[in-house]
């Protein structure tokens, strides 16, 4: 049943996996949904095919780098005027896996002459494209709260693709585990500072989904997989409750769990950290 409210929604990654099973979730509210993705070939098929599912949606497709700034700032400029002037949520999913061993610590049973560098596009999607998103969807959700004239109105939400990989130790993966880490931290540290602009901002932490993000889809006969759905209820347990932010939500099984940041050690540790904020900088 298409929304009342139609709202525009951006999903970074939005061609396949998470990010499919959020673009399809958004459509089937009939919204307009853009789905960024760095998959030019089989990309626009999928748009369309969605869009041919939720007919009351209107569904585009932008090729994306999200590594790229000028991919993104271009990709959501576009959004923007495409869907009338205004950005109201902005899924930063896109994201990759180390894909196999790492590239941090070479094999034990191998030794390497010389040091060779260690891949960092899981640090460069994962890390980096997050923080490309979040910085454009505050400026466009700001753009078009003042071009409408109700800045003091909720300007919209950010919803980012962390992982419970980011809450634990994954010592097979660890750059993967370092820019899922940095996600919960930007989601935690961003938050209070764009409450100010009455944008909220979370985060996803799922356990495994069977997804293509995996080497190869054999890995999943060893694991305890999430259905896509329990993912789907955090979204709208996000979405339902605009004073939400700065929240992680682990998603597991058939659970939607929102673990609170770690306990201050002691009150001056605590002290310090509201005294940064209170003066303005650090």
């Amino acid at each position: 049943m298409a929304s009342p409210s139609p709202k525009s929604v951006i999903v970074t990654g939005g061609a396949s996996g998470i990010g499919l099973a959020m673009s399809r979730h958004f459509a089937s509210s009939g919204h307009r949904v853009a789905i960024l993705d760095v998959n030019g070939g089989s990309g626009p098929a999928t748009a369309a095919a969605v869009a041919a599912e939720f007919p009351q949606a209107r569904v585009l497709f932008r090729k994306c780098d999200v590594s790229s700034w000028a991919d993104q700032a271009a990709a959501f400029e576009h959004v923007y005027r495409e869907h009338g002037g205004h950005i109201d949520i902005v899924m930063a999913n896109a994201g990759v896996s180390e894909q196999g061993a790492t590239t941090l610590v070479h094999r034990l049973d191998e030794e390497e002459d010389t040091p060779s560098p260690p891949n960092l596009a899981t640090i460069n999607i994962n890390l980096v494209g997050t923080i490309y998103s979040v910085k454009l969807a505050v400026h466009y959700m700001r753009k078009g709260a003042k071009a409408g004239g109700n800045e003091s109105a909720s300007r919209g939400s950010i919803i980012c693709s962390a992982s419970n990989a980011g809450l634990y130790a994954l010592p097979v993966a660890p750059l993967y585990a370092t820019s899922k880490f940095g996600v919960v931290g930007l989601v935690r540290s961003t938050a209070r500072v764009i409450a100010r602009l009455n944008i909220q901002i979370n985060a996803l932490a799922p356990a495994v989904l069977d997804t293509n993000i995996a080497p190869n889809k054999d890995l999943f006969k060893h694991m305890v997989v999430t259905p896509m759905a329990t993912l789907i209820r955090g979204v709208d347990r996000f979405l339902a409750d605009p004073g939400l932010t700065g929240a992680v939500a682990e998603i597991h099984g058939d659970s939607v769990t929102i673990r609170p940041p770690h306990e201050y050690v002691d009150a001056e540790s605590e002290q310090n950290i509201e005294t940064f904020w209170t003066l303005g900088y650090a």
